[in-house]
């Protein structure tokens, strides 16, 4: 995980500052709703992230226009870098809340080119629950649907 927390103020934050010109960036796209610019911390060649341009801490706090259009965005710099930067792979990473790993509190995705050996990693525990638990969650998840 990067080592840099953007500790601003909503609406001030280190994105929102970006987006408004206040601070440089290497740009790669934007639109009427969304923004993709290099990372600076770039974990590999064509590490781009994309944002949302209207401040929104996580994606709870997103509207599903605005989630949408980040979406198709991604889905617009994940060709780009292919066609650029020939990975083997791709990862998409959106974290929300510091608990989950997000530095940045305005909502935005990773995409980041893979390679074998790239020293990327991460790990969760599996759980295993029997099915029956399993079939608890969904139907807590329909319910709350």
């Amino acid at each position: 995980m990067p080592h840099f927390v953007d500790t601003s103020a909503p609406g001030s934050c280190i994105f929102c500052r970006l987006i408004a010109g206040e601070i440089p960036s290497a740009k790669v796209y934007e639109d009427e709703h969304s923004i993709a610019f290099m990372d600076l911390g770039q974990i590999n060649p064509g590490h781009v992230l994309v944002a949302t341009r209207q401040h929104a801490a996580t994606l709870w706090d997103t509207t599903p226009e605005q989630a949408a259009a980040v979406m198709h965005t991604v889905h617009r710099i994940a060709a780009a870098v292919r066609a650029a930067f020939a990975p083997e792979g791709l990862m998409l990473l959106q974290a929300n809340g510091a608990v989950a790993g997000q530095t940045v509190g305005h909502f935005h995705m990773h995409v980041v080119p893979r390679h074998a050996d790239d020293g990327i990693a991460y790990t969760w525990p599996r759980k295993d629950p029997p099915a029956d638990v399993l079939a608890d969650y969904a139907g807590q998840l329909r319910a709350a649907l």
